[in-house]
């Protein structure tokens, strides 16, 4: 690899963009500087991507220097296409984000040599689960779901904190939230009527327990359809520093964790690697099986249609009750503070707010 060249990485989400600025020989390190850019409401996927690339290549300027590589992770074809839209002419790699994530995660030592490996991906607009094998990097099987998310994890305690008579915006919640992570108490207050109340870290963890323990069956069904037993489980995403909910995740599927100090830039310091080892690549895609069913041992039974039909029924109740709780939510602008509580699925679904200003 070779030294002082100064590259980008980017991950690309529902939720918005993060972007690294760093030398090519220090992912693991502190960066130079680096940028996360909610997606406006309303906005493509694409409008964050780029204003966060824009942001990083004013911060090298500074410095009077260049980036020579650019790398972007995505989830989707849908993603991609758009960003590679706007990139027009301009010399862009497009990473699977798994890919990305796998190649960080090797580079600091934390990815078993073999086996297979489950990356859960709990971010602000969802929980993606992806099962890949380490030695050939190839992906097993990917899901996704919006039923459990940070935009959730929000608004359950913007609804905790009303039923006791605080009234705070989606920034607000979330700043709480983070803050939660490393602290076991805080206090918040109400701009408007000065009121202040006192939220706990295990008042948290109440509000996400229900949220967790449904992923959990939801990882168990993954596993269940592909046959291979992971060996590990990489926690990713923003929501993954909140250590209830590590700890919880670990004794539910009885899992050895594999956990970086920062869950959240796992994605954009793949995606600096992979600036940099492959500087003029277009697209970079995961080798994915399209047999699911000849990965299965073969004395694994197959899922039963009862336990599908099952589970098909468990969504479409939950979907049935986040459209019930949105539409009750652009009925009234101030919550119910004399209801009953939602649970983390009712609430998955609260809309996005625009970016706030810089």
């Amino acid at each position: 690899m070779e030294a002082m060249v100064l590259v980008l990485g980017v991950s690309a989400g529902a939720g918005g963009a993060r972007a690294m600025l760093t030398h090519s020989d220090q992912p693991h390190l502190p960066p130079i500087d680096r940028c996360t850019v909610p997606r406006r409401a309303g906005a493509g996927i694409e409008e964050p991507v780029f204003t966060a690339i824009n942001l990083m290549r004013q911060a090298a300027a500074h410095r009077d220097e260049f980036v020579t590589g650019i790398a972007v992770t995505c989830r989707s074809t849908l993603h991609e296409n758009a960003i590679r839209a706007t990139a027009g002419r301009s010399r862009l790699t497009i990473v699977d984000e798994p890919l990305a994530q796998l190649r960080y995660l090797r580079f600091s030592g934390q990815l078993p040599d073999e086996g297979a490996v489950l990356l859960y991906d709990l971010g602000a607009a969802g929980l993606t689960v992806t099962e890949v094998e380490c030695r050939t990097d190839a992906i097993l099987a990917v899901r996704r779901s919006t039923i459990l998310g940070g935009d959730g994890h929000d608004a359950l305690l913007r609804w905790h904190l009303a039923h006791g008579g605080i009234n705070i915006d989606k920034p607000t919640s979330r700043s709480y939230k983070e803050a939660l992570t490393h602290a076991p108490v805080l206090t918040a207050s109400d701009p408007h009527n000065g009121r202040r109340m006192v939220v706990t870290r295990s008042d948290f963890e109440e509000l996400a327990e229900a949220g967790i323990h449904h992923s959990a069956s939801y990882v168990r069904q993954l596993v269940d359809e592909t046959g291979v037993p992971p060996h590990a489980m990489a926690l990713l995403g923003g929501c993954a520093r909140n250590p209830r909910i590590r700890d919880s995740l670990s004794q539910l599927l009885d899992l050895p964790v594999i956990y970086d100090p920062e869950p959240e830039f796992v994605s954009a310091r793949g995606a600096v690697l992979m600036a940099t080892q492959l500087p003029s690549a277009r697209r970079v895609r995961g080798a994915r099986f399209a047999q699911i069913p000849a990965l299965r041992p073969a004395e694994t039974p197959p899922v039963s249609k009862r336990k599908l039909v099952a589970a098909l029924a468990v969504t479409a109740a939950l979907g049935a009750t986040v459209v019930g709780l949105l539409s009750t939510n652009r009925d009234s602008n101030r919550p119910d503070t004399h209801g009953t509580a939602p649970t983390p699925v009712e609430v998955a679904g609260t809309p996005v707010d625009p970016v706030p200003s810089r």
